[in-house]
């Protein structure tokens, strides 16, 4: 039994500008804006939702797929999944469009100014779930191309095959009819606390209405660890101490990897959630979403149980 991600994959490219935005923009002047800004400092990393996630699973040791469009610009992310022995036969290429990339540029008060072009992922629906031919557990419906997560979920729902809707930043693409389908739909909901009160908001469903309608609600809080919320019950999973965080980029996508797991190992929604809760704090360690690489001993030492 395998799980399929479906979602974005993406290169992220990070500047660093020595100085701070507030002096080279002119408030009275912001109607004709038009500014530089000298980043000697960049790094490029592999990113996107699905590719988060699927590094997270790799480091897990279990069976899972990719489904995803790209673009003719993704052969060094190819490689980047062969090297790790991830299997790309669901990510498709569009030889007319790039991969999906941000360009996010930051001043020393970290302040960000970002880009981002979609390219391939929004013709993520060229992808379909019944061209699978794996036995698939459950499925992951992760920030992607707007129409591709649409038809994703009705075909993972009209198969009968529980799926975790991870709306994440493409959240309001979304109308009030089109969240109310997926939360019809769904088995499973995860998204940080912002992201709740924004699908309350959107859906006009209050956060009790709609654990009602799932098995369960969870809920992301950062430092302030996660809660799981099902129809009768509310589990509040505590975040791993980290003494100095790097970089919180992919930190959701590594719980979410956790989060899955524990669904199709049928464990409890503590241990779960207390897995999902150290892969995320073991990212955190580290700049980009993909440049962690913890053993299963490492992951098991900081959960405090075994997982294979």
């Amino acid at each position: 039994m395998s799980i399929l991600v479906c979602g974005s994959m993406a290169y992220d490219s990070i500047m660093v500008f020595r100085d701070y935005f507030k002096n080279h923009i002119m408030p009275d002047q912001i109607h004709k804006l038009s500014v530089a800004f000298y980043t000697p400092e960049m790094e490029k990393n592999y990113g996107g939702t699905a590719g988060n996630i699927g590094h997270n699973l790799n480091l897990l040791e279990t069976d899972f797929f990719i489904m995803s469009t790209v673009g003719k610009d993704f052969d060094s992310y190819s490689d980047w999944l062969q090297k790790r022995k991830i299997n790309t036969k669901y990510i498709k290429k569009l030889g007319d469009q790039f991969t999906a990339q941000a360009f996010i540029t930051t001043d020393l008060d970290d302040n960000q100014i970002t880009a981002f072009h979609p390219g391939a992922m929004t013709q993520s629906e060229v992808n379909s779930i019944s061209e699978v031919n794996e036995n698939i557990e459950i499925v992951l419906i992760s920030p992607d191309g707007k129409e591709g997560m649409i038809k994703h979920a009705e075909e993972a729902f009209s198969k009968k095959i529980p799926f975790i809707f991870d709306p994440g930043q493409g959240l309001p693409m979304f109308n009030e009819q089109e969240l109310k389908d997926f939360i019809e739909k769904a088995t499973y909901i995860t998204v940080n606390d912002y992201e709740a009160q924004l699908l309350s908001r959107n859906s006009h469903l209050s956060l009790g209405e709609i654990r009602k309608k799932v098995e369960a609600l969870i809920i992301t809080k950062g430092s302030s660890g996660s809660t799981i919320m099902t129809s009768s019950d509310e589990i509040h999973i505590p975040a791993f101490n980290v003494e100095s965080p790097v970089d919180p980029t992919g930190c959701g996508d590594a719980y979410r990897a956790g989060i899955a797991y524990g669904i199709v190992k049928n464990w409890n929604w503590e241990k779960s959630g207390k897995l999902a809760s150290a892969l995320a704090s073991l990212k955190v360690n580290y700049k980009g979403g993909q440049n962690h690489n913890p053993n299963v001993d490492d992951i098991q030492s900081l959960a405090g149980f075994k997982i294979n």
